[in-house]
């Protein structure tokens, strides 16, 4: 009989003998029985035992299974799935259960490329010990550590340097969000270190991500995934690792948004996860994003913003729109050899109202000597600041800081917008969020519309935000508008008494 979510699209093979002869069901006992759900979700309340879906107990088992000389078969593992199919809450458990039942003396690690990331798992860990009596009498609590003084084994959060991390000695590793990881060095300490333990396994848990990193050089997780992929298609003879890979198949002709590509990806699909929610995180999410967080797909670094046509459907004709009310003007500009571009929003309008104030760009490549006429920029602000009620000029503060300053001195209220990941990243989704779900209108300014069909999403770990598809093309119009709306609706959303004050010259 089938199980619905297993197997994995992509599952290096274990015969029936080393699953049953494996710890699989030794350790779905354990979780079922001491493992508590530790949040609300549709997949239980917060205090109720762990019930692991048949596809988990399946993966365990698989995981888990021994060989004939009694041995692990697996020293190291990859397992992959989209987001929202409770893959901490699994690492959780197997962590918990190793620390208790594992080998004495037992060094257990949370593990992830950012001490927050790690921290997931083991304050997991943490608050089903305190949930559990008995596990509260077997085990000490500490901070970053938790140990069974009986065993002498420990279970600790790390994320420190690999050349820091000489000296340990692993015996169960749990890295959650592999893709993140920077490059194999972390990983590739902790499985030397790990040698000396007669069966240790460290298991990385993920969503994919970026295949490559910014030299073009593929990352730790997309490399494994390749060599999990490998030994699947017996190119590579590899029996020590393990990989289990949720995915649509036929990637090439995939539709993203199928209900068939979504239950390839999420085997938890209509049960840990909300097909309502999922459908949708579909509408709302970039592509390349969509593609990496739900459908468990690896995608390049550089991605299609917009869905093609979506900016050309919210344009509004400028005589239809009422500019009595506030503006907010962004302005992101270069000094040579790109553009320079001025973008207003209403703030006060139902939906906001984006508009050119000025752009400017040299017209041939070839014309080395452009220079952006930084008083004419600084002119159209003042001019705007005539004609309209603005509230704000948000800009970004690179190499434009001289004039930042002399429009603060004439009392125009100009804010500084750097474009770091932290700023950029979520302005950047809100701003997507706002175009596909028709909250906000644009001029239809041709030159406008060239940059937003110029910009891509670059994705990395930090998130996705606005990238060239290629060198010369412009986006600055883009990432000002971006900048606009974000600005626009921060004062929307102020108390009156907060945000009616207008600046101007002489204010």
């Amino acid at each position: 009989m089938s199980t619905r979510g297993w197997p994995a699209a992509v599952l290096t093979p274990t015969t029936k003998i080393e699953r049953a002869h494996g710890s699989g069901d030794e350790a779905i006992e354990f979780i079922e029985t001491f493992c508590r759900v530790t949040k609300d979700s549709i997949g239980g309340s917060v205090g109720e035992h762990i019930i692991l879906r048949p596809w988990q107990k399946q993966l365990i088992r698989a995981l888990l299974a021994r060989r004939a000389d009694g041995r692990y078969k697996h020293r190291q593992a990859l397992i992959g799935m989209a987001r929202k199919n409770a893959k901490s809450t699994l690492l959780s458990g197997l962590a918990l259960w190793n620390l208790v039942t594992g080998p004495g003396g037992g060094e257990v690690y949370a593990v992830a490329s950012g001490k927050e990331q790690a921290r997931i798992v083991f304050s997991g860990v943490k608050r089903m010990v305190e949930m559990d009596p008995d596990l509260s009498d077997l085990l000490t609590l500490y901070r970053d550590s938790i140990e069974m003084p009986s065993t002498g084994s420990t279970f600790k959060v790390m994320a420190a340097e690999a050349p820091a991390l000489e000296g340990l000695n692993p015996s169960f590793v749990i890295y959650d969000e592999v893709h993140t990881a920077v490059n194999r060095e972390l990983w590739d300490v902790l499985a030397l270190a790990s040698g000396a333990r007669p069966e240790p396994l460290m298991v990385g848990i993920t969503t994919a991500g970026v295949r490559t990193d910014n030299f073009g050089r593929d990352r730790l997780a997309y490399s494994m995934y390749g060599y999990g992929r490998r030994i699947v298609s017996k190119e590579q003879v590899d029996d020590s690792f393990f990989m289990a890979w949720w995915e649509p198949k036929n990637l090439s002709t995939v539709d993203v948004s199928s209900l068939k590509a979504a239950k390839d990806a999420n085997p938890g699909l209509d049960d840990l996860v909300s097909v309502e929610e999922f459908e949708a995180s579909r509408l709302r999410t970039p592509e390349a994003e969509f593609k990496t967080k739900r459908l468990n797909m690896w995608v390049e670094s550089n991605n299609p913003w917009l869905p093609s046509g979506v900016w050309d459907a919210r344009r509004k004709n400028m005589g239809k729109v009422d500019l009595t009310g506030r503006v907010v003007l962004a302005f992101d500009g270069s000094y040579k050899n790109d553009s320079t571009v001025v973008i207003g929003c209403t703030v006060d309008t139902e939906r906001p109202y984006l508009f050119p104030i000025g752009l400017w760009e040299k017209d041939s490549s070839y014309d080395l000597d452009w220079r952006v006429p930084i008083q004419d920029v600084e002119d159209a602000i003042r001019e705007a600041c005539r004609d309209y009620t603005v509230v704000e000029v948000t800009a970004d503060p690179y190499r434009w800081s001289r004039s930042i300053q002399v429009l603060q001195d004439e009392g125009i209220n100009v804010t500084e917008f750097p474009q770091s990941p932290a700023r950029m990243v979520p302005a950047t989704q809100r701003f997507y969020d706002a175009v596909l779900n028709y909250q906000l209108q644009q001029s239809g300014d041709p030159a406008v519309a060239r940059h937003v069909g110029n910009a891509t999403v670059k994705v990395d770990s930090r998130g996705a935000r606005l990238a060239k598809a290629q060198a010369g093309k412009k986006i600055d119009a883009a990432v000002a508008s971006v900048m606009a709306l974000e600005r626009a609706q921060w004062y929307k959303h102020q108390p009156e008494t907060q945000s009616r004050k207008v600046y101007g010259f002489g204010a």
